[in-house]
């Protein structure tokens, strides 16, 4: 098969996964959520249980009207959504589903999906910047520097995990944890998540500021911006940036369980089964992190702006670096 024929139907693949998993994960928020507040959620849509509410909402963003501000840049304001969506795909190139279920298994593979994430923080400021609306404006403004702040921990966070894989590749780094202790003679592997805790857990809030979710919510801020950066897109634009939202909730969770819960590898079960229950597995452990996404959105306020630049560069910053330095320590001596 050649590169260009595999990487069409990879495309294909990923633009099908993509809105039935941002259904299955917008479904979710909106029982869970309910069900934390004693309401009843989604009923009428789909029955009792309210299974079509994402479908029909989806086809009302298709009906509306696509608009374009007169004083809008209309070539940075069309293109703003289709970037942001694209980084969110090529997020699923490198991601191991089981073995040698990789779609492309790059040496720099932890490296290429940190750079990329980056690109939808500039069609964030893309979106802020080329809709002439102040509200927008504000909005991406607050992308811009609540991006940049906690992209510094969050590559910090995979530092350690490096150091103990010795490789950047997310299919060696689930290797490495495999034969973990294999040196000693010891058959049984270990995630990282047990040395790395401290890792994951600012890897975990992090993650959560890069989806600008609450707490982390500054550059939309309803209460505040209207919208934010998103305030005048309507129609299918508004549904990509939306999509994009589910879609980077899965993949970001997809790059924490490879890199501390060993991806898709349960203890004890052999390569030639992998195959089969891996991705099954992989997404178990994906649900966790979104429910734990989910449940930290509908529990905790909003931060004001002080508290969340304080948080990053005060806080997870220097406990990422101290994670670092003893984790070279540990690597060193042991």
């Amino acid at each position: 098969m050649s590169p260009w024929l595999a990487l069409a139907i990879w495309l294909v693949v990923v633009a099908t996964i993509i809105p039935v998993m941002g259904m299955a994960i917008g479904y979710a928020e909106m029982k869970i959520s309910a069900h934390m507040q004693s309401r009843i959620g989604p009923y009428f849509a789909g029955g009792r249980f309210g299974w079509a509410q994402l479908i029909a909402d989806g086809v009302k963003f298709f009906q509306k009207e696509d608009l374009v501000p007169d004083n809008a840049d209309r070539p940075v304001y069309k293109m703003a959504p289709v970037l942001v969506m694209v980084g969110t795909v090529g997020l699923f190139v490198v991601i191991p589903f089981g073995p040698g279920l990789t779609p492309q298994n790059l040496d720099l593979g932890i490296f290429y999906a940190l750079a990329i994430s980056s690109i939808g923080t500039i069609g964030v400021l893309m979106a802020g910047w080329s809709s002439g609306n102040k509200y927008s404006l504000m909005g991406g403004l607050r992308a811009a520097g609540q991006l940049i702040a906690y992209e510094l921990p969050l590559v910090l966070a995979v530092v350690g995990v490096v150091i103990l894989a010795g490789t950047m590749s997310l299919d060696g780094i689930v290797q490495a944890q495999i034969s973990w202790f294999s040196e000693a003679g010891w058959s049984l592997g270990m995630p990282f998540v047990i040395v790395q805790a401290v890792g994951l857990g600012v890897f975990f809030i992090a993650s959560l500021a890069e989806l600008s979710r609450i707490p982390f919510d500054m550059p939309i801020a309803e209460s505040e911006l209207v919208m934010g950066y998103l305030t005048e897109y309507s129609g299918f634009r508004f549904l990509f940036f939306f999509l994009a939202e589910f879609a980077n909730m899965f993949t970001l969770s997809a790059i924490a369980a490879t890199l501390f819960l060993g991806g898709y590898w349960v203890p004890g079960v052999p390569d030639s089964i992998l195959q089969f229950v891996g991705p099954l597995v992989l997404l178990g452990k994906i649900a966790l992190f979104i429910f734990v996404s989910i449940w930290v959105r509908w529990t905790f306020p909003r931060f004001r702006e002080d508290q969340l630049q304080t948080l990053a560069w005060k806080w997870l910053v220097p406990i990422s670096l101290a994670n670092i330095i003893v984790t070279g320590v540990l690597k060193v001596v042991l």
